[in-house]
């Protein structure tokens, strides 16, 4: 539950800090005073959208702040309340951005979403349109049976279908198409198939094609170059063996120089070596016109390859793998097609399976959740109503296969009709409550959770209003209740009363909240009974209203 709110330079509240307690706690005051402002600033922290407008004019940020008292087990992984309590947090920058806390770690707005389902929720005259929609009734109904493990499995079901029918339809579209290309294809690949290219194979050609169109010239220089290392009598091998017998017999005398000595074999060694190699070189190197025709020829086919699927030859060799890759497509795209009409009828009969079991339990619950929401509402003086709760068969969607209408007779002998054109704004408020009442208890009834009412009093009036009182009260048993009203009729059922005021402090206007005392309290009611002079009379009305509501 909420135990603490805080509120800093949000709207027009520079700083409120309100404590709030178990049972029903009741916001109060004129119209205009900032009484919602406490329900925004509370679906901030529940992870609602952000504006820059919501910053005190003046202010570089606001700041919300809530501890909940919460159970460790009831929070999402990664989230760990201290002793009990835990923390949320939002901050509001003037430039719109926002950043969100939760036990001292930031957050995203997404999980202050997931956390807030664990900790209540808010209802508005806004979520009141909302009952209008099939969607949102679904949802309700869906809540009511407690079967969000069977539509998870219905969903997941049912994007295993969509995914395969997808496919098949995308094959049934390009067929045609892709089989117009592949004669293309075939003529491309074969093309290529034909010249076989390797990879690097231009490069080879091109460094062979260069050495036979220089034969001579290579043969008159490297045959200077054997001669000037190894053959010539003056050549570079006859000189180190020169030195080297020099340095041997200066060595024999002064082993000072035997390093030297040591220093230059390596020379020798390499003069050899490369003496060897260009001898090999020369022995191999000829001319041979009719190879360098066979490369001219070769290399020719190979850059009208690259010109037409480069322009490097690897560009070559990877269009003719993808080309075949895309006829191998068309030549198994019947196979594909066949195989996925199997698999759709797989799929069909498991999303049916899944869907079908949905509809028998949505249809379960729809009855008894009809019942019990008569009940509720004869409890709101609504004992006339008759609810009907409609699940009719649709298209397939991810949600199964139902279409689910919530109907409403107020009087004896009328059919019972869609909401958006039966009910009044007070029978919508006292229907929003019924549903929440059911929707309530059917889940997390072990839990302590906040639920928040901007003004579920809209339209109602009389003993309408006592009974939504009296509905609250119960309500707040299970659950810690808060509620913006107009009503004294309600305002009687408080067990906490908090009065919203607004008013001009230093040139500012200034929202401030006060839990009120019993006389306090007494004096409350009766303004919201009289107006602004409260009369002896409006004080006895009050007090005969909170004894009233108090023996209830």
């Amino acid at each position: 539950m909420l135990v603490e709110l805080t509120v800093e330079n949000y709207a027009v509240v520079e700083k409120v800090r309100v404590r709030f307690h178990r049972g029903l706690n009741l916001l109060t005051g004129e119209t205009g005073s900032g009484k919602s402002i406490v329900v925004d600033a509370l679906a901030l922290l529940f992870g609602a959208r952000a504006a820059a407008e919501m910053v005190r004019t003046g202010s570089d940020r606001a700041r919300i702040s809530g501890i909940f008292e919460v159970d460790s087990a009831q929070l999402p992984e990664g989230v760990e309340a201290e002793d009990g309590e835990l923390i949320l947090e939002r901050e509001i920058l003037a430039n719109g951005k926002s950043r969100a806390f939760a036990g001292g770690r930031p957050v995203t707005a997404a999980l202050l979403r997931e956390i807030a389902e664990r900790l209540g929720d808010i209802h508005g005259q806004h979520d009141q349109q909302l009952l209008f929609s099939p969607a949102v009734q679904r949802d309700m109904l869906d809540t009511f049976a407690g079967v969000g493990d069977q539509a998870n499995e219905t969903r997941a079901a049912y994007n295993r279908w969509r995914s395969a029918a997808d496919e098949l339809a995308e094959l049934d579209r390009t067929s045609q198409e892709k089989l117009r290309q592949a004669d293309l294809w075939k003529f491309q690949l074969n093309e290529i198939q034909t010249i076989a290219p390797l990879s690097g194979e231009d490069a080879q050609l091109e460094n062979e094609r260069r050495v036979l169109r220089n034969v001579v010239r290579l043969q008159e220089s490297a045959a200077a170059a054997y001669a000037g290392l190894y053959e010539d009598p003056e050549s570079v091998a006859a000189q180190l063996r020169s030195v080297e017998r020099r340095l041997e017999d200066v060595a024999r005398i002064d082993e000072g120089l035997r390093d030297v000595l040591t220093a230059l074999q390596p020379a020798s060694i390499g003069v050899e070596e490369a003496s060897h190699a260009l001898r090999n070189y020369l022995g191999k190197l000829e001319s041979d016109p009719a190879r360098l025709d066979e490369i001219e020829t070769r290399m020719a086919a190979l850059e009208k390859l690259r010109r037409k699927y480069g322009p490097a030859l690897d560009d070559v060799i990877a269009f003719g793998e993808s080309v075949a890759a895309q006829l191998a497509a068309v030549e198994n795209s019947g196979e594909r097609q066949e195989s996925l009409r199997k698999e759709l009828r797989t799929l069909s009969s498991a999303y049916e399976s899944a869907a079908g079991s949905l509809s028998a339990r949505r249809k379960d619950a729809a009855r008894k959740l009809s019942k019990r929401v008569e009940t509720e509402l004869a409890a709101l003086a609504m004992e006339r109503s008759r609810v009907e709760i409609r699940v009719s068969p649709t298209e397939w969607s991810a949600s199964g296969i139902d279409a689910v209408e919530f109907l409403l007779s107020p009087n004896v002998g009328e059919e019972p009709k869609p909401l958006e054109k039966i009910a009044s704004g007070g029978e919508l408020s006292r229907v929003a409550l019924a549903l929440k009442t059911c929707t309530a208890s059917s889940t997390r009834a072990a839990i302590q959770r906040t639920l928040v009412f901007d003004e579920i009093d809209t339209g109602v009036g009389g003993s309408a209003a006592e009974a939504v009182g009296r509905k609250l009260k119960k309500l707040a048993g299970s659950s810690q209740v808060l509620c913006v009203t107009h009503l004294a009729q309600i305002a009687g059922f408080a067990d906490h009363h908090y009065f919203v005021e607004k008013h001009a402090e230093r040139g500012r206007t200034v929202t401030t909240i006060e839990e009120l005392n019993a006389s306090a309290r007494t004096r409350e009611i009766g303004r919201m009974l009289s107006g602004e002079r409260v009369t002896p009379e409006a004080l006895r009305h009050a007090e005969q209203l909170i004894k009233a509501a108090a023996g209830s």
